[in-house]
C-alpha cells in the first residue's frame, strides 16, 4: 500500500517549487526559476522511481520470481 507520507512529500516539493518559481520570476531571475522547476521535477522523479522499484520488489516477492 502506498505510504501517505510520500504523497505529502511530493506535494510539499511541488508547493515549494511553485513558490520559489513565483519569487524568482518576480525579481527577474527567470533562468533560476526554470532551473528550480527542472530540479523539482528531477527530485519528484527520483521519489517515484523509488516507489516503482519497491512495487517491482513486492511483485517479485508475491509471485516468487
Amino acid at each position: 500500500m502506498l505510504d501517505f507520507s510520500m504523497i505529502f512529500k511530493i506535494g510539499g516539493v511541488g508547493i515549494l517549487v511553485a513558490i520559489l518559481d513565483k519569487v524568482l520570476k518576480s525579481i527577474g531571475r527567470e533562468e533560476y526559476a526554470t532551473l528550480s522547476n527542472i530540479l523539482g521535477i528531477v527530485l519528484i522523479l527520483f521519489m517515484v522511481i523509488q516507489l516503482i522499484g519497491d512495487l517491482f520488489n513486492t511483485i517479485k516477492t508475491m509471485f516468487q520470481l
